[in-house]
């Protein structure tokens, strides 16, 4: 199948190039500049030379394809459902794969799935109505599917270090907000790339929470973290305010205490997680 990605010299972008190669998939990635260029060329896809906002290169690259993954983060809602709504456009019919994220559902209150209400913080809140103008492409012969990834690990650690390299943090110490008891919904990278993949071949207007069924408590995760830099123990505990004001509003995403089931994705899908000991992995330094 050949494949349109934005997002592709990202970080959960080039597993996502390398995995979908992997299965025998051919790939065309949006490059917005000549260093993105090389990197998706090194990984083996077509670069499409432009940005979100070029949507007539969106529209015409997801009209060559047979499939759309859209990894590309967004700086606002709007121009999120523009990029969408263009390359929905152009791949009618083919499969619309759409990124969004557990955050969205906020405190889960126990184990959820999809079917759980929203109730996002404010750094994400913009999600629900570009996911929903998504979804509803299904009611007019489209085939969008929604992708909501877990607090991702593994690799480079992109989003992850948002909160462990918060500058102002304590010297020597491994942050966590409080008393560090809320749970994180992880996944692997590796893992999500999987699910990329075989969302391809998902029911038009399906929905899967992309997470290893792992959830630990944030505090697990930071002593983790403590282990893997030679300070084994030493964690510092801060205020929800000390965090805002050194890492933004996305503070109140990693204050969340959320868990999480990959159940529908196994069962629709056969994607059953590889990785399952997240805790491992931080300890061991990636």
């Amino acid at each position: 199948m050949k494949v349109f990605i934005t997002g592709g010299s990202g970080y959960l972008g080039k597993i996502t190039i390398s995995t979908l190669i992997q299965h025998g998939h051919t790939v065309e990635a949006l490059a917005r500049n000549d260093r993105a260029a090389e990197t998706v060329a090194s990984l083996g896809a077509a670069p499409v030379r432009g940005g979100l906002g070029d949507l007539g290169v969106l529209n015409t690259a997801a009209a060559r394809a047979e499939a759309v993954i859209h990894l590309a983060q967004a700086r606002t809602g709007d121009e999120d459902l523009a990029a969408a709504t263009a390359m929905q456009d152009g791949i009618g019919t083919g499969t619309y794969v759409h990124t969004g994220g557990t955050w969205v559902y906020g405190d889960t209150d126990g184990v959820a799935d999809e079917t759980a209400p929203w109730n996002p913080p404010a750094v994400v809140a913009w999600r629900k109505p570009v996911e929903e103008a998504v979804l509803r492409r299904a009611q007019q012969g489209g085939r969008p599917v929604v992708v909501q990834p877990g607090l991702l690990y593994g690799g480079e650690n992109r989003l992850i270090d948002i909160f462990y390299s918060a500058p102002g943090k304590k010297a020597g110490a491994v942050p966590c907000i409080g008393d560090g008891a809320n749970r994180w919904a992880l996944v692997h990278v590796d893992d999500v790339a999987e699910l990329y993949v075989a969302a391809l071949r998902a029911k038009p207007g399906s929905v899967y929470v992309g997470v290893g069924g792992v959830n630990p408590t944030a505090k697990e995760c930071s002593l983790a973290v403590a282990r893997a830099a030679g300070i084994d123990g030493k964690v510092a505990s801060i205020t929800l305010e000390q965090a805002r004001e050194q890492m933004g509003p996305v503070a109140d995403a990693f204050a969340l205490d959320q868990r999480f089931t990959p159940a529908r994705a196994e069962a629709e899908l056969g994607w059953v997680p590889a990785h399952t000991d997240p805790l491992a992995v931080l300890a061991g330094g990636a």
